[in-house]
């Protein structure tokens, strides 16, 4: 039998490496790929993702004699998901372009051209899992629940998940780094990358200020629309901030909302962070029958709540058990149902509550 072919996404850094050499020991036809992302570091030229990077995993792919290529998505990267990075921000909202970059370029483009170059699999090194159940295929929470990577994967489409492959699902951070280790791979030890790797400054606003995005100041407001204070630019501020705002208050205070329109920033106490649900739209669901009740995380390192979702045309109504705080339009809400992700969507608005504890219109 020819041994299937799997092209895998290697980084240079431990997980991806270890991801190669775990297929490669199980028998499969292995072929490392590197993105050339076009990013600027230090106020350099452009460079493909760090050249540090795709020497790092040229040099693994050598030590598992397995061949190795690079593939430019500098243009497509700066196309569909730093300006659409930049354009969010500047409607008020607080994006996640890893997510965008897993939908638009890892599981979208490299997907696609992994398949026309006939290849069987696309294999990268995110912690999760994909399990065939009786004849649907199914994303799974991998075992290490600390590096649970499938938030940033729910966009990925049902009929792609039999072209995937996971290898790190079933193992846990200090086990992959024990593997490398044995294998003698020099990036063993590696740092983990950090969050938004075009953001070299090491702060978005410096970045959004490079790519000359126009800030007007206005007010910062209180729930009652009282002026407090002058806010300078509404990229400048997201949802659940306290710190940075400039205005002196006997309790502390946190922007609540940006009201892009009247150009400015709403803040409030604590407790008027908590909204008890959501709007979803940009939608990709993964099971077709969605149970009565599931689980929805609206940022990464929240916790799973326990939620109703409701169909609303193309969009989702989300309603929580129990209040969530700052809700953020921007960022993804994903459903659960025990360890199989269901779906998710991009949050587009935030259901508050009325004083007298009634659902409130979306803010």
């Amino acid at each position: 039998m020819m041994k299937k072919k799997v092209m895998v996404a290697v980084s240079g850094g431990v997980d991806s490496s270890v991801a190669a050499l775990l297929l490669k020991e199980a028998g499969y036809d292995v072929t490392g790929v590197t993105m050339c992302l076009g990013i600027k570091e230090d106020g350099e030229g452009s460079r493909c993702c760090g050249l540090d990077a795709i020497d790092d995993a040229k040099h693994v792919c050598d030590q598992l004699h397995i061949p190795h290529f690079v593939f430019d998505y500098a243009s497509e990267m700066e196309e569909r998901i730093i300006n659409k990075f930049v354009a969010e921000y500047s409607r008020g909202r607080t994006p996640n372009p890893c997510i965008d970059c897993n939908r638009y370029l890892k599981f979208g483009s490299l997907l696609a051209r992994a398949k026309i170059m006939g290849f069987d699999y696309l294999a990268t090194g995110h912690y999760a899992g994909i399990e065939k159940q009786q004849d649907t295929w199914h994303l799974l929470r991998p075992k290490d629940k600390v590096k649970d990577q499938t938030y940033f994967l729910y966009p990925i489409k049902a009929e792609d998940l039999a072209s995937i492959l996971f290898p790190l699902g079933s193992f846990s951070k200090d086990e992959v780094r024990l593997l490398a280790k044995k294998a003698g791979l020099h990036v063993a030890q590696k740092a983990e990358s950090q969050d938004i790797c075009f953001v070299t400054q090491g702060d978005y606003r410096q970045f959004l200020e490079g790519k000359n995005v126009v800030t007007v100041g206005g007010d910062i407001v209180d729930m009652a629309g009282n002026v407090l204070g002058k806010h300078k630019g509404i990229i400048y501020y997201t949802i659940g901030q306290r710190g940075g705002l400039g205005i002196s208050a006997k309790t502390p205070l946190y922007v609540v909302e940006i009201d892009v329109l009247k150009n400015r920033v709403v803040v409030g106490q604590k407790k008027d962070l908590y909204s008890i649900g959501l709007i979803a739209g940009d939608v990709n669901i993964l099971k077709d029958d969605l149970p009565a009740e599931m689980e929805a995380k609206i940022r990464y390192r929240k916790k799973p709540a326990r939620c109703v979702v409701k169909k609303e045309g193309n969009k989702l109504r989300v309603i929580f058990k129990e209040a969530q705080e700052s809700i953020t339009p921007g960022q993804a809400v994903v459903f659960y149902e025990g360890n199989e992700v269901l779906g998710g969507g991009v949050i587009e608005a935030v259901i508050a509550m009325s004083q007298s504890g009634e659902e409130a219109i979306p803010r």
